[in-house]
């Protein structure tokens, strides 16, 4: 029988795919084959990329100090040994497989085990390839399905009203819409597992993201305009056709809103607490929603209805990420990482369970609850299926053992 290793991570997809972030999971490396009464096996972990694509570290334990390889010694007898696998910063991938990790002989080098996986972060849009924007835009029309798929949900959850108290204007802004966006992203990564969800980064130009080959272009008549073929002339948000935008943003705008280093700054102190930062809801977040001049995407019973709302949220989202790695506060008991105020309504406070997914509340809170709980993910069971404030802020599992399998590219990892 000859010498072997399996390689086995902690969770695959339905198809037997592996993916990682920039945070490590715990991977069981087991020998198989050795004769009777061998020794140990010394052997090297590494990965292979394919240009372009994604990168590993390893380590022995959970810490953001891996290394591109690392040497093991695999007991003869099958015992299994875990070393720690994450994406090797800031080195992503852009496709599957684009990335393998190997397991080798220390004397020899011959290859023993192997798994190809992705290391699967949110991006900048203006920077995805060509096959990347594609992916996404194919997998966004299909949630969509001409007005009649499951984007309807994420469309009704975010509307006027008492849905409207329950995501904005208290604590709970960033929390709610960082579970929103969780969910929406699960959506389309059941769709297409490579896909993650881009960001638009507000405060710089973004030619590729606004054209007709991305996002669209609105015409005179605020009519979003797409080129021959692409995915989503189809889209139909609220049983008519087409996308309304004004044209306050295009492929060379920068919008009048607070940079990324003014943002992170927010309240006087990059090191802040909560409090003060998520005064971040007016400007840069409710500057960008603004900066189009008009349109649906202006006003945030209808926002949903453009896709490009999704990409907005992300960065704000990506903010808060940049933010909370900077001043070190992913746990929830630190009274600095999430300040309720007096006098906000439920769904603001962190031990609220956050609507829809705690499912239909009484009056007068929402008495529906759109979707359901919260899509479930193959690569985590984190935050749950019906999400509390404090679920939301510990995104990446720095203080608590669970992960949420979502990272951004320029927000690392740190234990």
């Amino acid at each position: 029988m000859m010498v072997n290793v399996s390689v086995k991570f902690p969770s695959y997809d339905s198809q037997g795919r592996a993916f990682v972030t920039w945070r490590p999971v715990e991977v069981k490396l087991t020998l198989a084959g050795a004769p009777a009464g061998a020794s140990n096996v010394p052997v090297t972990v590494s990965a292979k990329s394919s240009a372009g694509g994604g990168a590993l570290a390893f380590a022995t334990t959970l810490t953001h100090l891996g290394t591109p390889s690392i040497n093991l010694n695999l007991p003869a007898n099958g015992a299994p040994v875990s070393v720690w696998v994450g994406g090797l910063y800031p080195k992503a991938s852009a496709s599957y497989g684009d990335v393998v990790l190997e397991v080798r002989a220390a004397a020899g080098n011959q290859l023993l085990g192997s798994q190809a996986l992705m290391v699967r972060v949110r991006k900048n849009a203006d920077d995805l390839t060509a096959a990347e924007r594609d992916r996404f835009l194919s997998a966004l029309a299909t949630l969509n399905g001409s007005g009649t798929g499951r984007y309807t949900s994420f469309r009704d959850m975010h509307v006027g009203g008492p849905p409207d108290l329950e995501a904005h204007g208290g604590p709970g802004f960033l929390p709610w819409h960082r579970a929103y966006l969780l969910d929406f992203e699960r959506e389309l990564q059941a769709i297409d597992a490579s896909v993650s969800l881009p960001y638009w980064r507000f405060d710089k130009a973004a030619p590729n993201l606004f054209s007709r080959a991305f996002i669209g272009l609105p015409d005179s008549l605020n009519r979003v305009q797409f080129s021959a073929g692409h995915p989503l002339l189809g889209w139909v948000a609220f049983g008519a056709a087409g996308i309304q935008r004004g044209r306050g943003v295009g492929p060379t705008t920068v919008p009048a809103l607070f940079s990324e280093a003014q943002t992170l700054n927010t309240g006087g102190s990059l090191h802040a607490s909560y409090s003060t930062f998520r005064n971040m809801q007016g400007n840069p977040h409710g500057s960008a929603h603004m900066s189009h001049g008009s349109g649906w995407i202006t006003s945030p019973p209808t926002a949903p209805r453009d896709p490009v709302f999704f990409l907005l949220h992300c960065n704000v989202d990506r903010l808060w990420a940049k933010w909370q790695w900077a001043a070190k506060l992913h746990d929830p008991a630190d009274p600095r990482s999430f300040t309720p105020a007096a006098g906000f309504p439920p769904g603001h406070r962190l031990n609220d369970a956050l609507w829809p997914w705690c499912g239909p509340l009484a009056a007068p809170r929402p008495t529906t609850a759109p979707g359901g709980t919260l899509a479930a993910s193959p690569m985590t069971a984190a935050p749950g299926l019906s999400p509390k404030c404090r679920d939301m802020i510990d995104y990446l599992g720095t203080v608590a053992a669970a992960h949420q399998a979502f990272a951004y590219d320029d927000v690392p990892f740190q234990k």
